[in-house]
This record gives structure tokens, C-alpha cells and sequence, in this order.
């Protein structure tokens, strides 16, 4: 009996298997699961350690095709086989479908198909429409999630075939939203789709905050950097331990649009707000893909250096809100007891 049959028969083996899991639901099925818990893609935390060890402890990590092989040095088909190496259990891919670059779209499409050829069959979409990704998975009983931090951007990726939505509030690392966990879930919920909360979880309570609120599971970043499997540099992880959440902030220097940092003395010396220049350039119909793809060569540069090196480059970290509830770096599979039992 495979895994995504669990719990959709009907009668006393249903119940068997809900009162064997307590944590099973719709999302953990599909996906093949144990624990309604992501560790979600981070560029460029997201290595192969870590994402093995988030599915070995009973969820699911996912892979950033780009710190994969330009942060940790692999060729993506060697990556997902080391990852393999580590862990039998099911990993993700997240695809940053934005393609106003036809190089990169080009290399997506060989990542996306290595991946299936690998054997990956959980996908997260951002950044553009998933389609393509979402016609290929089903081929071969794929899922696709889509981030979104709004019913209209939710709608179009339901439009394309998304199985469910990762929603994005506004106390996620990175690109935050704009909406508190409760409103996003308001706004998507409507859609009928599976949603999963991203940002502000980093333990016990905000795992089952999420769940009241009416969420089948979350996805955590911050809380995974500060992890012994992490390859992010001990500065970084003692910045995470040492902040708290009025000390994130937004910061236009990393991609033109707000990312959100924790607010060191490096982030308060070089400001807040994109220049006046990448502003015009970023109005413009034409120039904007100019200024996005200057933005993500510097800032993959950037922050590759930041994470591995530490204050010694520049105190540039990326981290949400759930800063406030880390105060210590663990192992993964501790960050997972603690979601599931508080201890």
C-alpha cells in the first residue's frame, strides 16, 4: 500500500492509520510524508545536509537548484544523488519560474527534468507562472505548490493547475508578504486548495498557531539555519539567536523589491532603499529586466559570501520574525521533536 493511499479508504483501516499518525492529513498524503513541516528553499542556506536531513526527520526539504550547484559546488544531477545518499525519504525542488532570462529558463527546464528523472515529485513554484512546471509533473503524479502572498497572485497559479498554495505572511524571511497569517489564510482559503504557512514559525506553538488558523502545515527557514546540519557560518547563526523581531527590517539593496534582513551594523551603513537610478530603471517596461538580473548577479554574489564567511565579508542575513523564538542552534531532528511534542 503506498503512502499517498493512506487514510483515503474508507472504514476501520482510515482510522487505523489516522490514530497510527496524528499528524497525517491531506498535504502529508499527497506529498508522501510523515510531518506537515517544510524546510523550505533558501538562497544559500539550502545545503544538501540540510535538506536530507529535514525528509530523514519526517518532513520534506527542499532543494534551491542554485545553491546546489553555484554555493555548494555541485553539478545538479550529482547534488540531488548526494542528497539521496543521505536520505531515502521524499525531497522537493523549488523553481523560481520568473523568465525574463532565456538562459535561466533553459536551465530550468534541465533541472526540472533531471529532477523527475531523479525521482523528485514535490515541487515549490514562485515568481512567475507555473505552468510548464505544473504540465510536467503530472505527467508522472507530480505536486505542485505555489507561493503566494495574495488571492490575485493565488488565483492565477489555480488558473495553471496548481495542487495547493505556500503562503507567505509578512513575518517570513526573504520576500515577505504584506499579511498576518490569519488574513492570508482568509484570502486563499476561498480558493479550495491545501495551504501551508510561511513565516514566523520557529517552534511548538507557532506549529499549532498555524494549524488553528486553518493550515494543513508550515514552512520554516529561519528556525533551520540556526541548525547543526546548516552550512551557514556561526555568525550568521548567532545573529539569528542574538535578534529579535523588531530587528528585521526591509532592505531594497538585495533585489530591487523588499527582502527581509535582520538589521546589523552593515545593513544600517549601507541603508534601506534602492538608489534613485535603480528605482527609474526598475519603472521602466524594458529596463526592469535589466535591473533585476544586475540585482540577482550581485546579490547572488553577495550573499553566498555573507553565509559562508560571515562577518568577515559583510553582515548581510537574510531571516523572519521567528528570530524571536530562537535561542539556540539545534539538530534538525531536535527542531523537529520539538514541533511535534514541545520537547
Amino acid at each position: 500500500m503506498s503512502r499517498r493511499s493512506l487514510g483515503e479508504r474508507p472504514g476501520e483501516f482510515a482510522r487505523m492509520s489516522s490514530e497510527m499518525n496524528p499528524h497525517e492529513n491531506e498535504f502529508t498524503r499527497s506529498v508522501g510524508i510523515e510531518f506537515p513541516a517544510i524546510c523550505g528553499a533558501m538562497y544559500p542556506c539550502s545545503n544538501p545536509e540540510l535538506v536530507a536531513a529535514a525528509s530523514e526527520a519526517g518532513g520534506i526539504g527542499i532543494v534551491q537548484p542554485i545553491s546546489l550547484t553555484y554555493v555548494y559546488g555541485y553539478e545538479y544531477r550529482e547534488g540531488l544523488r548526494r542528497i539521496r545518499n543521505l536520505t531515502s525519504k521524499p525531497i522537493g525542488v523549488n523553481m523560481l519560474v520568473e523568465g525574463s532570462n532565456a538562459t535561466y529558463r533553459k536551465r530550468l527546464d534541465q533541472w526540472m527534468d533531471i529532477s523527475l528523472e531523479e525521482g523528485v515529485r514535490f515541487f515549490v513554484t514562485a515568481l512567475g507562472n507555473p505552468r510548464w512546471v505544473v504540465d510536467k509533473a503530472n505527467q508522472v503524479g507530480g505536486v505542485v505548490y505555489h507561493d503566494v502572498t495574495n488571492a490575485k497572485h493565488a488565483q492565477k497559479a489555480l488558473d495553471s493547475g496548481v495542487d495547493g498554495f505556500i503562503c507567505v505572511n509578512n513575518r517570513a524571511g526573504g520576500h515577505a508578504g504584506e499579511l498576518d497569517p490569519r488574513r492570508l489564510f482568509d484570502e486563499i482559503s476561498p480558493l479550495g486548495k491545501p495551504t501551508i504557512c510561511a513565516g514566523g514559525v520557529a517552534d511548538r506553538e507557532g506549529f499549532l498557531e498555524a494549524l488553528e488558523i486553518g493550515y494543513l502545515g508550515v514552512q520554516m527557514g529561519t528556525r533551520f539555519i540556526a541548525s547543526r546540519e546548516a552550512a551557514a557560518h556561526a555568525d550568521y547563526k548567532d545573529a539569528i539567536i542574538e535578534a529579535k523581531a523588531t530587528d528585521i527590517v526591509l532592505t531594497e539593496k538585495i533585489s530591487g523589491v523588499p527582502v527581509a534582513v535582520i538589521n546589523t551594523p552593515y545593513i544600517k551603513r549601507i541603508g534601506l532603499k534602492a538608489g534613485w537610478f535603480a528605482r527609474k530603471m526598475l519603472q521602466g517596461r524594458r529596463t526592469k529586466h535589466w535591473m533585476r538580473s544586475y540585482y540577482m548577479l550581485v546579490s547572488l554574489f553577495t550573499l553566498k559570501k555573507s553565509t559562508l564567511k560571515g562577518a568577515r565579508y559583510r553582515e548581510f542575513f537574510q531571516a523572519g520574525k521567528s528570530v524571536q523564538k530562537i535561542d539556540n542552534v539545534m539538530s534538525v531532528a531536535e527542531i523537529y521533536q520539538e514541533l511535534r511534542t514541545g520537547g
